[in-house]
């Protein structure tokens, strides 16, 4: 039978070693758990860092443009309050409250969040598309195309292995 005395000498023991695990290279705790997303140069990581950082299938998308099979992605069905972003950097893209069902089979918005996005010309398939990457990592995200509603009569056709959703907090409106 395990009393108290023992849990907590065993809760005490996997803390610190959990702890200790968390120093890695920097030497400290403290540094370890300063270091945040806005903290790195995404422009800087090398194709190596990028595979770490990223699955298969969403190094393909996000560094190497390519395309996630339509209607693959979760996020096509996410109905819940929250903000879309950049699976690559964390950094906030879209609001739920611009999703719509645009009926292609990728996760479709009117409307970025300010200062989110950037564009390029894609000249890719004998065709020009405006490609919409992410604004801090310059990760691609998919394309835009001014066949969606009102009220920006825009399309934002993203590939939902380049996002992650993350819930409005509870009590937030």
């Amino acid at each position: 039978m395990i009393d108290r005395r023992a849990l907590l000498t065993a809760g005490v023991a996997l803390g610190a070693l959990m702890a200790a695990s968390k120093f890695g290279k920097s030497g400290t705790l403290a540094e370890t758990m300063t270091t945040t997303t806005q903290d790195i140069d995404f422009r800087k990581l090398t194709d190596a860092d990028w595979r770490k950082r990223l699955d298969p299938q969403q190094y393909d998308v996000l560094r190497k443009h390519g395309t996630e099979r339509p209607g693959t992605s979760p996020l096509n069905h996410e109905k819940r309050k929250g903000t879309f972003a950049c699976a690559a950097c964390d950094l906030p893209l879209f609001s739920s409250d611009t999703k719509f069902e645009s009926g292609t089979g990728w996760p479709s918005f009117y409307q970025p969040l300010p200062d989110a996005i950037g564009t390029t010309t894609d000249r890719s398939f004998f065709m020009a598309r405006t490609e919409v990457h992410c604004k801090r990592c310059e990760g691609h995200l998919g394309h835009v195309f001014d066949d969606g509603p009102k009220p920006t009569g825009l399309r934002y056709c993203m590939n939902g292995v380049a996002l992650k959703f993350v819930p409005q907090a509870a009590g937030q409106s």
